[in-house]
C-alpha cells in the first residue's frame, strides 16, 4: 500500500538555511496545488496574488507573520488562514526556528 501521508517525507526536504525559503509540492493535480514552505529565521515569502484562485496557508510548525491586503498578524501552529481571490498576501518568519506551512491553491486557473 501507498505512504498516504504525505508530510513526513515533505518535511525531512525542508532545510532552509538562514532567511532562505526551501518549498517543495506536496499534491499537484489539474485544479489543485498544495505546496509546503519552510521558512528560516528572517525569511520572507514576498507579497504576491492569485487573481483566480482561493489560497489557503495551514502553519504546521513555528509561527509565521502573514500579511493579507496590508494588514498584518501573528500566526502559530497550528493554524489556518484564508486569502481569497485577488488577496495580495504573504509570510516571513521573525522567529529564531523553521516555520512550517502549506499553501493550497484551488481551483488551478
Amino acid at each position: 500500500m501507498a505512504e498516504l501521508d504525505l508530510y513526513e517525507q515533505a518535511r525531512a526536504s525542508l532545510d532552509p538555511a538562514d532567511g532562505e525559503v526551501d518549498t517543495t509540492e506536496l499534491v499537484v493535480t489539474d485544479d489543485v496545488l498544495v505546496k509546503g514552505f519552510a521558512l528560516a529565521p528572517g525569511a520572507e515569502l514576498d507579497p504576491h496574488e492569485h487573481a483566480d484562485s482561493t489560497n489557503v496557508f495551514h502553519v504546521l510548525e513555528g509561527s509565521v507573520v502573514v500579511v493579507r491586503d496590508g494588514e498584518e498578524a501573528v500566526v502559530e501552529a497550528p493554524g489556518v488562514v484564508r486569502h481569497d481571490r485577488g488577496a495580495v498576501h504573504g509570510a516571513r518568519n521573525e522567529s529564531d526556528s523553521v516555520a512550517i506551512f502549506t499553501a493550497s491553491l484551488c481551483p488551478l486557473p
